[in-house]
């Protein structure tokens, strides 16, 4: 029914990904980005519970956060979420980046993309716990196509999005980030990853 996230309560239920304490080392980032910047753009794709796009617009300030998200469901969670907590989000269903690409041009780049996306391999479905697999939407979980990288490569390629100084922050799975940075190396990308609390690489951070 709930899970707490950053200190704050967000409901969850079937259909939307429960919050991960892990997810918070994204929100610690983002703060840290946007400190000093005056009424920031910030998106979150892939909100799910909104976990991610309301506790920025709570934490940061005069933040003006878009989320999009392709399940109803989930959208009518962080909805739910952001109304209770009060955060003032605007939200989209549609894929990716998609239902704000003309606001880009229109309003202004973003200063942060976040995103926490599906990065689980299909194949690894059986070594999943049983809660997990018996009750957390499959579309949150697992990466399209069966590639686990899918999601950083997509955002990557979305970079003219970003304001100058802006930054992409995606959060990666416990054996990714070796292929990720093998990945960046081959693109010519700059890319920082950073560790949760565990010493896991876990948020990748792409500068704009």
């Amino acid at each position: 029914g709930t899970r707490e996230f950053y200190g704050r309560p967000f409901a969850v239920g079937p259909g939307v990904l429960v919050p991960r304490p892990e997810t918070e080392l994204v929100v610690d980032l983002a703060r840290e980005r946007l400190a000093g910047r005056t009424a920031p753009r910030v998106l979150d794709v892939g909100t799910g519970s909104g976990c991610l796009a309301i506790t920025i617009a709570l934490e940061c300030a005069g933040a003006r956060v878009d989320a999009v998200d392709l399940s109803e469901e989930a959208l009518a969670y962080a909805r739910q979420n952001a109304a209770s907590l009060e955060a003032a989000v605007t939200f989209h269903r549609g894929d990716g980046v998609e239902p704000v690409r003309a606001s880009a041009r229109d309003d202004g780049p973003f200063d942060l993309i976040v995103s926490n996306p599906p990065y689980v391999d299909p194949d690894a479905n059986q070594g999943l716990a049983a809660d997990v697999r018996a009750h957390e939407p499959a579309e949150a979980l697992f990466s399209p196509s069966g590639d686990p990288d899918h999601w950083v490569h997509r955002l990557a390629r979305e970079r003219e999005l970003l304001a100058e100084g802006g930054a992409l922050l995606i959060e990666l799975g416990y054996d990714q980030h070796e292929r990720v940075a093998a990945w960046l190396r081959g693109e010519g990308l700059a890319g920082t990853l950073h560790e949760d609390l565990a010493r896991i690489p876990r948020v990748l951070e792409i500068p704009g």
